[in-house]
């Protein structure tokens, strides 16, 4: 295949966020499209618990507004949450104008409670495959566009930078040859980075590729200091820690401990429906107690009475496959990573500190979900936001690309990127998981600092992605180092209750900490 030396816009990554700001940029230029696999490989692929809008007949935008600030835990940013809530429904009707299959019952949209929720207004598609179906629209959407170029099995190492101002992006093809494209503006779609803790429901390509970019090209980071640990991923030897979605407790499920006895009521008014943090913490605690590196608590959901098969059916099958009946079968669960709150700092219309650069969606951070995402609210954020940065790409940008020199590299030496990725993995889940300290945190910064000389250059995927890594691990432990407090998926033993002198949120920018409130 021969690539384009220039072109009008680059989206990096091919999730919701990338997608939809793909869409929008198309009416304006000509677009590239980089996804680091097949376009369906990303965390909006694997997204099943659904999408939330404030769309039915018994909901209000204001009360999605509230509990999308309450789930925040006191830092979110109120106008991108303002901003969330109130051009989500006009994104979901162009999802179900651009042939998006909500589930329905006869002609009515179906509509779900989740934790922390005051209103059933969560939509899904096929029961739990509510981001696949999503992404299946969004790609036929983007692919009826001409403007819009596809390159799979690509990986973006850097942003071009020239006088100040991103201008493109080097990649390297499935081949591993080196390519570096031109372009106004540049958009990072990356996704998350799961992959930075041993446990994690994140696939493999979430690398924190977004962040390594960022940071290398000198953009400011916010917030890393909160990340979410879904609660309830499968616990099994041997199997990936498969999600198993808010949704189940949605429709009933309880939580029960070792000692098979049901615990949230004890830790949280709202039980096994209170927000994530407080639950995965709960699970933590259980687990604590039962003195076995090897213990789990159970999702237990044999007194709900559906058709958990036709509900449920990815779950279902996977529990299935693994010997487990969702219905009859008491499911090991553990806590695991599941969503980085922070991200590339953004303002509310994607733009990054560095002019020329944008991201949108898990990559960015607009401070909308505070300390603690409020759940489903993720794919609705890399639609509003991505059309959002589409606009201020097109608003923002020079009349042309500047022309840039193609990209050489050097030899990669990537048995050492697995090595250290390994490393990397479990410092990280060790010292700065669901509870941490001060002495953790400070235990992973000189454990990465010591690494650091052994880093790769960015010659390779496996290379590159153990520096992406490494930088989310050392930005991660920085901004919790400095948040002496506990809040929302923030919480420290050292400093377990709320100090209002951290209200704001952290921001990293050349390798310093500060605090801003925005509100």
């Amino acid at each position: 295949m021969e690539f384009p030396y220039q072109t009008d816009f680059i989206v990096v990554g091919t999730g919701v966020a990338g997608l939809r700001t793909a869409i929008s940029l198309a009416e304006h230029g000509k677009v590239l499209a980089i996804s680091k696999e097949k376009l369906t490989e990303s965390n909006t692929n694997y997204a099943q618990g659904g999408i939330a809008v404030a769309f039915s007949d018994d909901d209000e935008i204001e009360l999605h507004l509230q509990d999308t600030i309450n789930a925040g835990d006191g830092i979110v940013n109120a106008e991108a949450a303002r901003i969330l809530v109130g051009e989500g429904p006009e994104r979901i009707q162009e999802l179900i104008d651009w042939g998006t299959e909500f589930d329905r019952s006869g002609p009515k949209l179906i509509f779900t409670r989740e934790a922390a929720h005051s209103r059933s207004r969560v939509l899904h598609a096929h029961g739990d495959s509510t981001g696949q179906e999503i992404a299946r629209a969004l790609t036929a959407k983007a692919r009826s566009l001409p403007n819009i170029t596809f390159i799979e099995h690509a990986f973006t190492l850097d942003a071009l930078v020239s006088d100040g101002r991103v201008c493109g992006v080097t990649f390297l093809d499935q081949s591993g040859k080196p390519h570096s494209v031109a372009a106004r503006a540049v958009l990072l779609g990356t996704g998350g980075a799961g992959q930075v803790y041993t446990n994690t429901t994140n696939p493999s390509v979430a690398t924190g590729d977004g962040i390594g970019i960022a940071s290398r090209a000198g953009a400011a980071l916010a917030d890393m200091e909160f990340f979410q640990f879904h609660p309830t991923a499968l616990y099994l030897e041997q199997a990936p820690r498969f999600l198993l979605s808010e949704a189940l407790r949605g429709e009933g499920a309880y939580l029960l401990n070792m000692n098979q006895e049901r615990f949230m009521p004890s830790y949280h008014e709202m039980a096994e429906l209170a927000p994530r943090d407080v639950v995965a913490r709960s699970i933590a605690h259980e687990i604590m107690k039962s003195h076995s590196p090897r213990a789990a608590v159970f999702l237990d959901m044999r007194h709900v009475h559906e058709d958990l098969a036709a509900r449920f059916p990815r779950i279902y099958q996977t529990c299935k496959h693994y010997g487990l009946d969702l219905g009859k079968d008491l499911i090991p669960v553990r806590p695991a990573a599941h969503y980085m709150m922070g991200g590339i700092r953004t303002d509310l219309d994607g733009r990054c500190s560095l002019p020329g650069l944008y991201a949108a969606g898990e990559a960015a951070c607009t401070g909308v979900h505070g300390a603690n995402r409020l759940a489903s609210n993720s794919l609705l954020e890399g639609l509003v936001f991505g059309a959002r940065a589409a606009k201020a790409m097109v608003a923002d940008s020079p009349a042309s690309a500047s022309a840039v020199p193609q990209a050489k590299i050097a030899a990669a030496d990537d048995a050492q990127a697995d090595f250290l990725r390994g490393e990397i993995q479990q410092l990280t889940w060790r010292n700065a998981g669901i509870i941490r300290s001060g002495e953790s945190l400070q235990k992973l910064i000189h454990s990465l600092e010591r690494l650091k000389p052994q880093l790769p250059s960015l010659a390779s995927r496996a290379s590159a992605e153990v520096n992406n890594l490494y930088l989310t691990a050392h930005a991660i432990a920085e901004s919790a180092l400095a948040r002496e407090e506990s809040r929302g998926a923030h919480y420290r033993t050292d400093f377990p209750d709320h100090n209002e002198s951290y209200r704001g949120h952290s921001v990293i920018k050349d390798g310093e900490v500060s605090f801003v409130d925005e509100e």
